[in-house]
């Protein structure tokens, strides 16, 4: 016989129920020192909240909590351990951070529609899976290639230096002249996601012709009237002409003086892509000599673009700090698909976007 204590109360037990109690709470106390605890994730900086919302329902999380990039070393710390990484493309993931991070690792996600930051190859290599944000900041950076177009052609930045530096006199019909849209030939190098949305969008502008270059031919290109084109035919035949492609080890400093050179001396050059695919010392050239009229850059190398660069001397140049996708909505949906893609991963379901094999 055994004694147990019930609220105050003494009672005696056989032996056949006190093993069975015994029993119990070794299945308990197993079962309580197996659980596994949450898989930790590190985010990379401050971001809309709606990612790492949907994270904490799921995970362990970890942020660098700054608007400014995590330094280096610091990130090579914070990563030891993590089973998922929230990046941004201003952070170089490669072998080192893999390394730092160990074995464990299972997921990348990075808040952006392009990855060339992140070193995919290896990553694969090590079964680790890697996420990216495409579509839902199509119609932003769209609308802002449309932006950065007309800001361009219509001088827009050169008028209103001329109205804050007084030099806005009666109304004269040569001044601040630019190039129009309506009839005009506009060339798109990459008729993806956002170069097919941007043609959408220029079709009631009245442009004349749409050609575009990429790697194969697109299926929709006929709902906006877009004809495949060579690169060098699509640089001598526009009049404006944007990057929208994704950037690759092929096209790197794919518009340079070579491509200035059969560019039309009217032509204006938009790339709202990546920096890496303008060269820039060969484009301020082309720009300060005449070669062609102006051009217009969302996205530069380095970022920000130092205050002494050439380009920011020129008043035919209009460079912004990659805003391509800056609305509320976006930026929102972009956090929160990083998010879905990492807790999929870790999950071992299918993430909603998965950089392709």
């Amino acid at each position: 016989m055994w004694i147990r204590k019930i609220t105050g109360v003494c009672k005696v037990i056989t032996a056949s129920q006190f093993s069975s109690v015994c029993y119990i709470c070794n299945v308990a106390f197993r079962k309580m020192s197996t659980t596994k605890s949450p898989p930790k994730v590190f985010v990379t900086r401050y971001v809309p909240p709606g990612g790492v919302e949907v994270l904490s329902r799921h995970c362990q999380v970890d942020q660098w909590d700054s608007q400014d990039p995590i330094p280096r070393d610091e990130l090579l710390k914070r990563v030891q351990g993590i089973e998922g990484l929230y990046c941004l493309l201003t952070e170089r993931i490669d072998k080192e951070v893999l390394d730092a991070a160990g074995p464990q690792l299972k997921v990348v996600s990075t808040m952006s529609v392009g990855y060339d930051h992140v070193d995919v190859a290896e990553c694969r290599s090590r079964n680790i899976r890697v996420g990216f944000t495409p579509d839902v900041l199509t119609n932003a950076t769209a609308e802002l290639t449309i932006s950065l177009l007309l800001a361009t052609s219509r001088r827009l930045y050169e008028g209103i230096k001329a109205v804050r530096e007084g030099r806005w006199g009666t109304w004269n019909p040569v001044w601040m002249c630019g190039q129009g849209l309506d009839g005009a030939t506009v060339g798109i190098v990459g008729l993806g996601r956002i170069g097919f949305a941007v043609a959408e969008r220029l079709r009631p502008f009245g442009v004349g012709k749409f050609l575009y270059t990429d790697s194969e031919a697109k299926t929709y290109a006929s709902e906006v009237g877009a004809e495949r084109a060579d690169f060098d035919t699509l640089c001598r035949q526009s009049d404006f002409i944007l990057g929208c492609c994704a950037l690759t080890d092929e096209n790197k400093g794919l518009f340079n003086k070579d491509a200035y050179s059969k560019m039309k001396k009217t032509a204006i050059l938009i790339n709202t892509s990546r920096g890496g695919l303008v060269n820039q010392e060969d484009l301020y050239v082309a720009l300060s000599t005449n070669q062609i009229l102006a051009a217009g850059l969302d996205v530069t190398v380095p970022e920000p673009l130092p205050l002494n660069s050439p380009l920011m001397r020129l008043d035919n140049c209009i460079v912004l700090p990659h805003i391509g996708s800056a609305t509320e909505k976006s930026r929102a949906a972009m956090s929160e698909l990083t998010g879905q893609n990492i807790v999929a991963a870790l999950q071992g379901e299918k993430m909603p976007r998965e950089v392709p094999y």
